[in-house]
């Protein structure tokens, strides 16, 4: 446990009761049953709200980054980083306009239109699993131990509970409106650290010094299948449910676009950000028994009273950024877009639907946070399997030659890639090891490659 002044304390609980009216500021007053307002603000997000929400929820797993950068130094920048750039720049170019101007709710209608009910279904059940915030609330979970001594799973709960209130009745307004002030909160903390860090552990020529030299290479000491595997999973910013519902919900085509470029600029500045507190804690914690808690440890070796407390609500701030995100697109495809396929339902129905999944993600979020305890293992896992099942489905979608595609074929394009991705990791869970030493992505996409041509010729 870390023990803090009570006015770090002060500042911790300001956050969370300034989070609290900025989420349920947005239901004074509001008696509208509509489901596209509950579910994407009635398509009037402003590039400036559009920017801060996307850059807060994307970045929202800090524990999981401090963890890479304190046991592999600036390889971080190139695994965490340059590949969703990437993948986001490919976004913004060829998809964003195009998904703004579909007029979809969410992606499972994007994929249901283009193939037929029954590939939008396992769209829905892929998004679903993809979104529910287990590495986010886990890492509250983290949280909730270093500074209460609390058990994971009453983290895990405690942190799952906060977000759903004001969700449950503001809907995405309230998320949005979360998202700007987790905005500010993250860049405000890392600006802080970062000086005091520099003052207590010394500049670039002191690092070097302190740091292990593989911390300083390209590759963190990683093999180049290990790394390649990241630039792969980093596609599926392309099937990023995020991504896409800002962009229905976004006020025009342009500012979907442009909101995007704003964001990798943004998420540039704070990688430099976060890479470099990596180093500063390896230098000042070297034998750290936790990755994870890097950052934390960092905070309580150079910040003074106060200053701690602000870095702490920046960091926790990140993280239920994603937990309030990820949390509503989840419950948005259990409660409408599984249930929608299944029964006829109005708008009040779907809002009703909606809210109810959100309890169920909650709990769900909880359990997988208590079950697995890596971070960056859930990301992996379910970054493998989402691509495989979702990209070049997806993908295909922006083409009318989707729309001549049988539906059941469409199924098992999608099914089958994601299980032979899931039973590689499986295979390493049994046996300890990948077979052939090959990550699961890479003869997941193979299978939906082949069988992505198999479908095109017939």
């Amino acid at each position: 446990m870390l023990t803090l002044h009570p006015i770090d304390w002060a500042l911790i609980a300001s956050f969370f009761i300034v989070q609290a009216y900025f989420g349920f500021r947005q239901s004074f007053g509001r008696r509208k049953t509509d489901a596209e307002d509950y579910l994407i603000a009635g398509r009037q997000l402003t590039m400036p709200a559009f920017v801060a929400s996307l850059v807060s929820t994307w970045y929202s797993g800090i524990l999981g980054v401090g963890e890479y950068s304190y046991l592999y130094g600036v390889s971080n920048w190139l695994v965490f980083g340059v590949p969703y750039y990437l993948w986001a720049l490919v976004f913004a170019l060829f998809l964003a306009r195009k998904a703004r101007r579909t007029y979809f709710i969410s992606l499972p209608d994007q994929v249901g239109r283009a193939y037929g009910r029954g590939p939008g279904l396992v769209s829905a059940a892929m998004v679903f699993i993809m979104a529910v915030p287990a590495a986010n609330v886990l890492m509250l979970a983290e949280f909730g131990h270093l500074l209460l001594g609390w058990p994971i799973w009453l983290g895990a709960s405690v942190g799952a509970g906060m977000s759903i209130t004001y969700l449950f009745i503001g809907g995405f307004r309230s998320a949005i409106r979360t998202d700007i002030l987790q905005f500010i909160c993250m860049f405000a903390g890392f600006a802080l650290i970062l000086p005091y860090s520099y003052h207590a552990l010394g500049g670039w020529t002191a690092l070097k010094a302190a740091v292990p030299p593989l911390h300083l290479t390209w590759h963190g000491g990683n093999s180049g299948w290990f790394i390649a595997s990241w630039y792969f999973i980093a596609t599926s910013t392309l099937v990023d449910p995020a991504f896409y519902q800002r962009c229905y919900a976004a006020k025009d085509e342009q500012s979907a676009r442009r909101g995007i470029f704003w964001s990798i600029i943004f998420w540039i500045i704070f990688d430099f950000m976060t890479t470099t507190a990596g180093l500063y804690a390896r230098a000042a914690v070297p034998n750290l028994d936790t990755p994870a808690m890097s950052y934390p440890a960092l905070a309580a070796k150079v910040l003074p009273v106060g200053i701690i407390g602000l870095f702490f609500v920046g960091m926790i701030a990140t993280v239920v950024s994603g937990v309030d995100s990820y949390m509503f697109i989840a419950a948005i495809s259990l409660g409408r877009d599984v249930m929608s396929r299944v029964r006829t339902m109005t708008d009040r129905g779907i809002t009703l639907w909606t809210r109810w999944a959100l309890l169920i993600s909650a709990v769900i979020s909880v359990l997988m946070a208590v079950a697995l305890n890596s971070v960056i293992a859930i990301w992996r896992d379910i970054g493998s399997i989402a691509v495989t099942v979702l990209l070049l489905p997806v993908l295909f979608t922006f083409r009318e030659q989707a729309l001549k595609i049988p539906p059941k074929r469409v199924v098992i394009w999608m099914v089958v890639p994601g299980a032979v991705s899931f039973l590689w990791i499986m295979t390493r869970v049994i046996a300890g090891h990948y077979p052939l030493g090959l990550e699961p992505i890479f003869p997941g996409l193979a299978v939906s490659l082949i069988l992505w041509v198999i479908v095109r010729r017939s």
